[in-house]
């Protein structure tokens, strides 16, 4: 199949069949939606979500985490994977949104990887959720759906990247990271995956050669 059908096929699927992706951090504000990324690196969005209510109620803006101490946040998020390195990106990543953007998450994301804790992915994520920008977050579950499916022969996360942003559409690319994400999450898991219950599994390069199927 070619690559460009195979963007069409699976665009069709997802949006008859997941028609609004959201992500599963919980957040109010742009500032609250970068706090969890940033604490869901490594880390399962349900386990973050465990505990950003109680950080977002005390540190409902970034003058107020900017504020805080190393050790107050790190107690806030000590069971969180990596919180002494979280803890000072949480510290770094607020007051420079102090300093150098007015208080503001910035739009875009080549800004957005000038703050402490944020690399490209939480970039991408920020930009795409709160801004709706034209931009694709590639992360584990990403990564390995593109490649298994096809969509993707890049052993990079940039190379990927690359390919999913060229075969989607602009208007289609924030959808897409979720589509893929929830996909990875929850069907095509790495150790085990459902191929019985996925809707693209016909579509699927990975499931096609492992089941001697030719089309």
């Amino acid at each position: 199949m070619e690559k460009k059908e195979l963007f069409r096929n699976i665009t069709e699927w997802f949006s008859a069949n997941m028609e609004s992706p959201e992500t599963e951090l919980h957040y109010d504000t742009p500032f609250h939606l970068l706090i969890a990324v940033i604490l869901s690196a490594q880390c399962t969005d349900r386990r973050v979500n465990m505990y950003t209510p109680m950080i977002f109620k005390r540190f409902p803006n970034p003058e107020d985490l900017a504020e805080a101490t190393f050790e107050e946040v790190y107690e806030m998020i000590r069971s969180i994977s990596f919180p002494n390195n979280k803890a000072r990106h949480l510290i770094g990543m607020a007051r420079k949104l102090v300093s150098d953007f007015g208080y503001e998450v910035p739009s875009e994301p080549d800004l957005l990887e000038t703050l402490p804790g944020v690399g490209r992915k939480t970039a991408n994520v920020i930009a795409s959720v709160v801004y709706d920008k034209p931009v694709i977050a590639v992360d584990t579950h990403v990564f390995r759906v593109a490649r298994r499916t096809g969509l993707s022969d890049g052993k990079t996360v940039e190379k990927v990247e690359q390919d999913l942003t060229s075969g989607f559409a602009p208007e289609l690319r924030p959808k897409a990271h979720h589509w893929l994400i929830l996909h990875g999450r929850y069907v095509c898991t790495a150790r085990k995956p459902k191929c019985g219950e996925c809707g693209i599994r016909e579509l699927c390069r990975e499931y096609l050669c492992n089941n001697l199927i030719v089309k």
